[in-house]
């Protein structure tokens, strides 16, 4: 068996996390517009946490996403699909072919994230799935003795669902310090702020009374969530929840806070001047 410290980081490769952000982006942009397809917004909000975990964070080898000791990546917010397929082919998983049969009829690349996929570890888009799974994943790498870790990625309108709390009581219960989830907490969701549908505040004092080690973090800034994924890896006996404050279509400045880009496709104009944005804000 070869041994977790073994597996590759992207973070050895020589690409920075702002420069696999900024590449993201870019290509998250062109896959929805080509597809015409939805939840760009979504996309762009994780889209720096993605650029953390892939290139600083997570224990993978590119060339064998399936190695037995990798670190196990859950996207429960399956609908950010494109962000994620872009992450992948970035980080050498995909190739830039094949992001561009994005949403297409045959396709693989699905507009919600599927397992047929290179790097994907479970199929998501009923929102409430991923955390559960990550849990039996996690404790099963507990009872089994192995030294890989779970992350989780969750929208903020997936804490509505009541499987995700039913999860976040059982992992305490387990004491799965090798689980780490993180919740993308841009506010809107769906057709209204997540404030006006369901309200989840106080968020942080909840989480913490299920016995979740909380950290907060701006989730747009690489630093922050480098040290939160430090501190969760040093933290010991309980799993971890990273609160990302985050802005829907980080990044271009007429999709940012806007529900609108939850399911709206950029047309021709935008795109070009979306694209010119992230250049000149990485210029």
């Amino acid at each position: 068996m070869t041994k977790v410290e073994e597996i590759e980081t992207l973070g050895t490769l020589n690409l920075s996390s702002v420069d696999l952000a900024r590449k993201i982006r870019l290509d998250t942009l062109a896959m929805v517009h080509a597809a015409k397809a939805s939840h760009v917004g979504s996309g762009m909000s994780i889209t720096d946490i993605l650029a953390v975990l892939y290139a600083n964070t997570l224990r993978y080898r590119p060339e064998d996403p399936k190695h037995p000791a990798r670190d196990r990546f859950i996207v429960s917010k399956g609908h950010a699909a494109a962000a994620v397929y872009a992450c992948l082919a970035n980080v050498g998983v995909l190739s830039q072919d094949d992001l561009a049969t994005f949403g297409q009829q045959g396709s693989r690349l699905m507009t919600h994230v599927n397992h047929k996929v290179r790097g994907v570890e479970l199929s998501t888009g009923s929102l409430g799935h991923g955390l559960p799974f990550g849990v039996g994943k996690a404790l099963a790498g507990k009872r089994q003795g192995k030294d890989w870790r779970v992350y989780v990625l969750l929208s903020d309108g997936e804490m509505d669902e009541g499987s995700n709390w039913e999860a976040l009581m059982f992992a305490a219960h387990a004491r799965l310090d090798n689980l780490v989830a993180v919740i993308d907490y841009n506010k809107l969701q769906s057709l209204a702020s997540t404030e006006s549908t369901l309200g989840l505040e106080p968020l942080v004092d909840k989480l913490a009374a299920f016995n979740w080690n909380v950290i907060e973090v701006d989730g747009h800034d690489h630093d922050e969530l480098r040290r939160a994924f430090y501190q969760a890896n040093e933290n010991k006996g309980r799993p971890t929840l990273i609160l990302a404050h985050t802005v829907k279509g980080k990044g271009v400045s007429f999709m940012e806070n806007s529900v609108a880009w939850h399911y709206k496709s950029p047309n021709d104009a935008e795109l070009a001047l979306a694209v010119r944005e992230i250049e000149g804000n990485h210029a």
